[in-house]
């Protein structure tokens, strides 16, 4: 089976659910939990359904032993992996409620759930294999939008409420511990609420400040964009460019002939990632420069034709990081410096280097696997993720910095013309995972339409990494939200503030 939870930038039916109580108010007399919708659904008498069924009430009694067990009797390989998989959901979530299933044949079912926790909501699909006993062959979870007829009565509330509601919320995640980092919501660059949560070091109770800096994970991608779009402005790059034509030694022919600029910026390049087992087993501060990652992926065929679909790749956006280099004659580090960060005012922000100490920089806490006894440990990520960040991602950031960043942008401090930004979030191929409708990737940025809005952005995960920035290119809103813990914290709260943000009522 393979487990497919994405929530970027990072995821039932009558008496089959077990109940989940409602999550206490944590916020001193804030907003109470909002209570779960009406169950409508009806689980199909498939294969499919039934499993469905039986996984979900194991899920939703929080029982390794019991989830264990469903995957076992279904023929798993491996159900102890698959079970410690379970739990996990189980803590993000407390418990799912299907509100609408469909099927697709006897063998798979999409469905909308209702995610107790953080209440919100989330698509399904879950296929078994066609053979008795029919194990699960997949679940895939992604950010859903309300269903039209709930998100009809959700009400518009003045700026100042949406902000005490956002914090009782955020407050009611950290009481059950899935939420640690930092919040802020602004208006035309003007903040309106900002606050901390959780520690920026477990080891010495070190708690988060609200300029923490945080790890943006594959955010950094929206600098990157930018300054390419800085480049073709002065004429020194175009978009039809091939990597050849800046790049002209360039080992791989295929990547060099046929990989343009506007593949690497839409993810439709083919190249293959640099996450792979030769980076895993060497010693991660070897890479430090962009030129330290080309080895990486450099050598390895295209995973489909350019252009052909949407494959996400870090590698796409390491080696926009090496053009430009190339056409400014600068370091990539020190021209995202001069270009972006200094005149968008941004000072906590940079390619901070882990083995060097840098103040007021949050540790990063993911869940180790289940012990014997089921218990899932916090550790830190410092030897899973890169020493320094780049092109691709891996820098850090302050939900303040964010802010300003997205305020230059607006007001034309990074690009001198309207129809340069414009064309960085103009959604170009169809992505997903944004939590609203018409998601699509545009060149750095995700733009997805959520209840009529606009709002693009990027998000970033990685185990013990999780942060997001929201830009309401309609209402003048911007949302950064900065969590040092696993995905979907972060996305958890963006999606929150985009429910209260873009009500109708």
């Amino acid at each position: 089976m393979t487990l497919n939870l994405t929530f970027a930038v990072l995821c039932c039916a009558g008496c089959l659910l077990a109940a989940v109580a409602p999550l206490a108010d944590a916020a001193g007399g804030g907003e109470k939990a909002t209570p779960a919708p009406p169950r409508k659904a009806t689980l199909p008498d498939t294969p499919a359904g039934r499993q469905f069924g039986a996984w979900l009430k194991a899920l939703n009694a929080g029982d390794r032993s019991a989830l264990r067990a469903f995957h076992a009797g279904a023929g798993a390989a491996d159900p102890d992996r698959l079970a410690g998989q379970d739990v996990g959901l189980f803590e993000r979530t407390g418990g799912l409620e299907p509100y609408s299933v469909t099927g697709d044949g006897d063998h798979k079912i999409s469905a909308i759930l209702y995610a107790r926790l953080p209440e919100a909501w989330l698509s399904l699909s879950f296929a078994v294999a066609p053979a008795a006993p029919h194990p699960v062959v997949g679940i895939g979870l992604r950010p859903g939008s309300a269903p039209p007829e709930v998100a009809a009565r959700q009400r518009r509330l003045p700026d100042a409420e949406v902000a005490r509601t956002l914090d009782a919320y955020v407050q009611r995640l950290v009481a059950a511990d899935a939420f640690s980092g930092t919040v802020t919501l602004a208006k035309d660059g003007k903040p309106l609420f900002s606050k901390a949560y959780g520690l920026a070091h477990k080891g010495y109770q070190v708690p988060n400040r609200v300029d923490t800096k945080f790890n943006l994970g594959s955010m950094n991608k929206m600098f990157t964009a930018v300054a390419v779009a800085q480049l073709v402005e002065a004429g020194k790059l175009r978009y039809e460019d091939t990597v050849g034509k800046h790049l002209p030694d360039y080992p791989n022919a295929d990547v060099r002939d046929k990989v343009s600029v506007h593949h690497l910026l839409t993810h439709t390049s083919g190249l293959q990632d640099y996450f792979n087992d030769e980076y895993m087993k060497t010693s991660k501060d070897r890479f430090k420069t962009v030129a330290d990652f080309l080895p990486l992926f450099r050598d390895k065929p295209l995973a489909f034709a350019p252009g052909e679909r949407f494959g996400y790749s870090n590698a796409g956006f390491m080696l926009l990081g090496a053009l430009i280099e190339k056409v400014s004659g600068r370091d990539y580090f020190d021209y995202v410096r001069e270009h972006i960060f200094r005149p968008a005012g941004m000072t906590d922000t940079d390619a901070y280097e882990l083995d060097q100490d840098t103040p007021n920089l949050a540790f990063g806490y993911t869940r180790s696997a289940p012990d014997a006894s089921g218990k899932r440990a916090w550790k830190n990520n410092l030897f899973l993720h890169v020493v320094k960040g780049g092109p691709a991602g891996g820098g850090f950031s302050t939900a303040a910095d964010l802010v300003r960043f997205a305020q230059a942008l607006r007001t034309g401090k990074l690009l001198r013309r309207a129809e340069s930004a414009e064309n960085l979030y103009s959604g170009k191929v169809a992505a997903g995972g944004g939590g609203g409708t018409d998601d699509r990737y545009g060149y750095g940025f995700d733009t997805s339409l959520v209840n009529g809005q606009r709002v693009t952005g990027h998000s970033g995960g990685f185990p013990g990494i999780n942060s997001n920035l929201d830009i309401f290119l309609d209402s003048g809103y911007t949302v950064a939200v900065m969590s040092n813990y696993d995905p979907p914290a972060a996305q958890f709260v963006a999606n929150k503030a985009r429910e209260l943000l873009t009500a109708k009522k």
